[in-house]
């Protein structure tokens, strides 16, 4: 099962930075796919087979009996609330829903937290966020956020732990909105900023200083508020809620690499 939950997750990674990736090799000829429409041909089938592969990776616990129904209503009940915790006001860029793919990831494995995290962006868009071709996309990347947190390292001291997390918290909220650009940033043409987004045929080194000054000028300040939002978060409740979900572990027995 942790062989097939690992493929699952690379199949959806691939899938992706795939997508994410292509216009900068293969730039679309069409003049109506330009800015944020630009993935309206694609991003329906992203979402498709990106909500087959997060059920099939839930069919395929289910079956291994990684998952009974107990850990099913785990997932069930912390997707609606991470759902509705983005909701929640704030200044800039900030937004509760990382919170909880961060720590899941962490305790519960990449699985886990991928899940959460692609999960409750779906169903906050479902119930009032906004559906569009951006979707997809922030589904990936939340998912991404709890993926990577199975990935630390799980430390003795409680104080090291939570200096980890709160680390990764900071720069997960820098990291989600860098990459969220890249759905729209190839797409950009503005006459007279040509400085500041991307043109066919430039080198590695141009577009990374163009996209460099396009984040700056445009979303480092909202970045840098979620990132700040996830590290007070996680500061003051990230201890509690480890533990919590640690209790529900041992009980439930279960670990989803």
């Amino acid at each position: 099962m942790r062989y097939l939950n690992h493929a699952i997750l690379l199949a959806a990674s691939l899938l992706g930075a795939g997508s994410l990736l292509l216009p900068f090799f293969a730039p679309p000829a069409g003049a109506d796919q330009v800015g944020p429409m630009a993935h309206a041909g694609d991003a329906p089938v992203i979402f498709v087979a990106l909500v087959v592969l997060c059920l099939g990776a839930v069919a395929a616990n289910l079956a291994g009996r990684q998952m009974n129904s107990k850990v099913m209503a785990v997932l069930g009940v912390l997707t609606a609330m991470n759902a509705v915790l983005r909701a929640i006001p704030g200044p800039g860029g900030f937004s509760a829903i990382f919170v909880l793919p961060i720590l899941t990831g962490y305790v519960y494995g990449s699985t886990f937290g991928f899940l959460l995290g692609s999960l409750s962006l779906l169903i906050s868009a479902l119930i009032g966020a906004g559906i569009g071709p951006w979707l997809p996309y922030q589904m990936l990347c939340a998912g991404w956020v709890g993926m990577i947190s199975g990935w630390l390292p799980h430390l003795r001291r409680p104080q090291a732990e939570m200096a980890v997390l709160i680390g990764w918290g900071v720069l997960s909220g820098l990291i989600f909105g860098a990459v969220m650009n890249l759905w729209f940033w190839p797409f950009i043409n503005v006459p007279g900023e040509a400085d500041l987004y991307w043109s066919p045929g430039a080198t590695l080194a141009e577009g990374l200083r163009r996209y460099l000054a396009f984040y700056l000028l445009t979303s480092a300040w909202w970045d840098a508020m979620r990132a700040a939002g996830n590290a007070v978060l996680l500061a003051l409740f990230g201890r509690a809620l480890v533990t919590t979900l640690r209790r529900y572990q041992r009980r439930f027995q279960f670990s989803l690499g």
